[in-house]
């Protein structure tokens, strides 16, 4: 019988189209999505590890620009972070995945209360590395029992890969000018998960740029950390201060600090997108009440085991209890509130000689008040 061979292994009859191959890989980027959301991601698209060729480019000139900082850990391993491809040369596809967490308060409003500390919205509770990971691990296992005989990866935050770029590649959403990722159905609320894997899939395209003329996330942040829409200068950013930046911190940016101990959400705030953002699913993400504009003199008094007591569990915990109490005495110096000098004035002799610093830095700002 002549025709086109099929699926079923029979022959089509003469003249007949034959019947299109069935799409394997798209039925099993299907289930894997349906998966994910079942585990409670808010999203999941697909790319290949080599999709993000531009990534490298731009690795090199952001840290040929010094703009990375203290971050020597970006330069030690720009060939695997340039290149995911060459992070693990076996895997076909990578699972991008969104995971939400929108904060149930305005963390503008937070800058006014001066005398109170303002803590990243994504540190208000459980360190998200420790639950984004056990999410990635669950579906990494139903994925290989579906699908024995290939490999996974997993990776949040911690490895050398750019999930931002490789987010957008797969369609999760766009990098905005802020460089943060950002969707339209999501708003820039939500952590990013990955998920390399030898298993093929079909990608997803990837997604464009919806930000228009709008530059809300460039005109709101105070140290003015982006020299350019899509330019970040870490070096600048109040994040990267409050968290990567060891030893004192330059004094021209101190007072533009504010409040602000740990962290920054001033740009993603900002963005109009948020106006599509949904609820956290995670109980985990809910704030907790007393890291929520915690009293400045309260944390001040600090010491390592108190701190670590009180940020068990927190992504806050790594900075350690110096970097931290640095951190708010500089709030301290910025608060105008002449009743916190006596607060600051008994770190002056610290161990910490950051924190001497800062201390004395505080009492100098506060010295005129009455």
């Amino acid at each position: 019988m002549s025709g086109t061979r099929n699926k079923g292994g029979l022959s089509a009859p003469p003249g007949l189209p034959a019947s299109p191959p069935e799409d394997i890989s798209g039925q099993k980027k299907e289930a894997l999505v349906a998966r994910a959301l079942e585990e409670g991601f808010s999203k999941c698209r697909v790319t290949r590890p080599d999709a993000i060729p531009q990534a490298a480019g731009r690795l090199a000139e952001f840290v040929a620009q010094g703009r990375h900082g203290q971050m020597g850990w970006m330069a030690e391993r720009m060939n695997w972070r340039g290149d995911p491809a060459a992070l693990w040369p076996e895997a076909r596809s990578v699972v991008m995945l969104a995971e939400v967490y929108t904060p149930e308060h305005d963390p503008l409003a937070l800058l006014e209360v001066k005398d109170r500390g303002v803590i990243s919205s994504y540190a208000l509770n459980r360190d998200y590395h420790d639950v984004v990971k056990k999410r990635l691990k669950r579906l990494g296992r139903w994925l290989l029992e579906q699908w024995p005989g290939h490999e996974i990866k997993v990776f949040v935050d911690t490895a050398p890969v750019m999930e931002k770029p490789l987010a957008e590649a797969a369609g999760l959403g766009w990098q905005g000018k802020h460089t943060n990722l950002l969707a339209r159905d999501l708003g820039n609320w939500f952590f990013l998960g990955a998920i390399f894997t030898t298993l093929e899939l079909e990608p997803d395209a990837p997604e464009r740029e919806h930000c228009g003329s709008c530059r809300a996330c460039l005109d709101i942040c105070p140290t003015g950390a982006f020299p350019a829409p899509w330019q970040l200068d870490a070096r600048r950013c109040i994040s990267y201060l409050t968290i990567e930046h060891a030893g004192p911190v330059d004094a021209d940016l101190r007072p533009l600090m504010g409040n602000r101990i740990y962290g920054c959400d001033d740009c993603l705030a900002a963005c109009p997108w948020n106006k599509f953002a949904v609820a956290a699913r995670e109980a985990k993400y809910h704030a907790r009440p007393d890291l929520v504009a915690p009293d400045l003199a309260d944390l001040s008094g600090l010491d390592d085991a108190g701190f670590r007591a009180r940020f068990s569990g927190s992504p806050v915990k790594r900075i350690g209890r110096g970097r931290f109490v640095r951190n708010v005495l500089y709030a301290i110096g910025n608060s105008g509130e002449a009743a916190l000098r006596p607060v600051a004035a008994r770190l002056v002799e610290d161990a910490d000689p950051a924190v001497a610093d800062a201390a004395r830095w505080a009492c100098a700002r506060l010295a005129d008040l009455r």
